[in-house]
């Protein structure tokens, strides 16, 4: 018989939050093609990754523009104008986490974020202050998800054992890294199916 699973992990970018560059471009770049091409070759997910791995945003855009000083405005745009990138709560989600949090049920957190933009959206969304015991965030740990290493720190800085928590991710390669440290994962496509997950393992009154 396996153990019960005890303990909540959630993502939060595209799990609590939703986070996507096109609410932004879209506004600055209309041809979809354009728009494409600068975010798959400038402003990349490789590029904004090394934010959530601690790289300062000065340093990100200078660098980027030293590269495509045509594209000042563009690249700047993608720090300055941060929010636009995210409209507002994923549906249903953080209605989920409340409700966990009023029955008991240990929160935590892993997220990819760099520093400072998870300080701004810890003032815009007030439960990403008081929703969890811990947040692991990837800018502060040099870390980011799947690296096993990024789960390790949640487990020993908490005292938790992998076998009792169940972690949420939209990320399916993150789900399975999850997997391999000993976490049950549930990949994350929605709130019905997350709220059903959550019942079957009985944390969750449907």
């Amino acid at each position: 018989m396996s153990d019960p699973i005890t303990t909540v992990v959630f993502d939060i970018g595209n799990v609590l939050i939703e986070w996507n560059p096109e609410h932004l471009y879209r506004k600055l770049i209309p041809d979809d093609l354009e728009r494409a091409r600068f975010l798959e070759t400038v402003c990349s997910a490789a590029w904004n990754e090394q934010q959530d791995l601690g790289r300062s945003w000065s340093e990100a855009v200078e660098l980027l523009t030293r590269q495509h000083p045509e594209k000042a405005a563009l690249i700047a745009a993608y720090d300055v104008r941060w929010h636009e990138m995210v409209p507002g709560e994923i549906p249903g989600t953080v209605e989920i986490l409340t409700r966990l949090k009023a029955q008991g049920v240990p929160l935590y957190a892993i997220t990819n974020f760099s520093t400072g933009k998870f300080a701004e959206a810890r003032r815009r969304f007030p439960f990403l202050e008081t929703g969890f015991e811990d947040v692991v965030i990837s800018g502060e740990e040099k870390l980011i998800k799947p690296d096993p290493r990024i789960y390790a720190v949640l487990f020993e800085r908490n005292g938790l054992e992998a076998k009792t928590c169940l972690f949420i991710d939209d990320s399916l390669p993150n789900v399975e890294a999850a997997r391999e440290a000993g976490m049950r994962a549930h990949h994350f496509r929605g709130a019905e199916g997350l709220r059903s997950e959550l019942a079957d393992l009985g944390l969750l009154a449907m």
